[in-house]
């Protein structure tokens, strides 16, 4: 699943969702993609898990 991710800017942003996501489901993969400030996920946590991983993390986050 892909996501945009407006306020994600740097590295530090980057490892914050990587580590939320990977925190409900450790087997998830997470590549982010600063330039165009997406991220895409492959997991088998359901949109509304991902979206609480996104808030944990401290960023929003709208499917693509």
């Amino acid at each position: 699943m892909k996501y945009s991710v407006p306020d994600m800017s740097c590295g530090h942003c980057t490892a914050a969702i990587e580590k939320s996501v990977k925190s409900a489901d450790p087997a998830a993969t997470v590549a982010c993609d600063l330039p165009s400030r997406t991220v895409e996920i492959t997991s088998s946590l359901s949109t509304d898990d991902l979206n609480r991983a996104f808030q944990s993390a401290g960023y929003e986050a709208t499917a693509l």
